[in-house]
């Protein structure tokens, strides 16, 4: 059962969100609060797997109670949801611990999918909020190349493989298991790929590698044909 507390500032929203999701046998609607300093209160008393964050509230908004649960609860998973999709809350969210991004506009299936997702430890970004967060910097080829960021040539084809699988969601044992590799040496290629591409944490890094996801896919492919790899 995932327990879920929804946090917004407007009372029939609430219902609604809760009536929805109550909807699914597997989800539990614990709680709510109508802003940011309540929700936090809410989280420390309820324990919660998911908290169903909304951004423009009074007294507290989403954004910084974002920040202050992803800080003082490592293991309670943050999903905004809000009928904003401004390009600084997006951004900001997921680089202050936001485990997702939907807009309340988004159908129970989805909203219920994402849910379980952020409940498991993926990411999971609404349609058309990817683009908000990474932005290329390198400018795409007349050959229609993927915009690929400069740091992204400073990875190493394991690092490459390593960041692939962090896209797809595997954690550190499936990367290990899949790669045929010590645990141990994921975690060493996992700071890595941080330490190079200037990300906070593993969230970032499964966004940035979902932009260009393709593009890791065309490589991997390209390289096994033609060479042999060592790292």
């Amino acid at each position: 059962m995932i327990r879920i507390l929804l946090v917004d500032d407007q009372t029939i929203i609430r219902q609604g969100i809760k009536s929805l999701l109550e909807s699914q046998t597997d989800f539990a609607v614990i709680g709510n609060a109508e802003n940011g300093k309540v929700a936090i209160t809410q989280v420390e008393i309820l324990q919660p797997d998911v908290v169903l964050m909304d951004v423009r509230m009074p007294i507290m908004d989403g954004v910084a109670a974002t920040k202050a649960i992803c800080q003082q609860f490592a293991n309670i998973k943050v999903l905004i949801l809000t009928t904003f999709d401004d390009d600084e809350y997006v951004s900001q969210a997921i680089k202050l611990g936001a485990k997702g991004y939907l807009l309340k506009d988004t159908p129970l299936e989805p909203l219920a999918n994402a849910i379980r997702s952020v409940y498991a430890g993926h990411t999971h970004l609404g349609p058309g909020l990817l683009e908000k967060i990474i932005t290329p910097v390198c400018e795409s080829t007349a050959s229609n190349t993927p915009n690929i960021p400069l740091e992204f040539a400073q990875l190493t084809p394991r690092e490459k493989d390593v960041l692939r699988l962090i896209a797809l969601g595997a954690n550190n044992r499936e990367i290990a298991q899949s790669l045929f590799i010590a645990e141990r040496t994921v975690k060493n290629h996992v700071t890595n790929i941080l330490m190079r591409l200037n990300l906070r944490d593993r969230t970032q890094a499964a966004i940035f590698a979902n932009s260009f996801l393709q593009f890791l896919d065309d490589e991997t492919a390209l390289v096994k044909q033609n060479t042999k790899r060592y790292y």
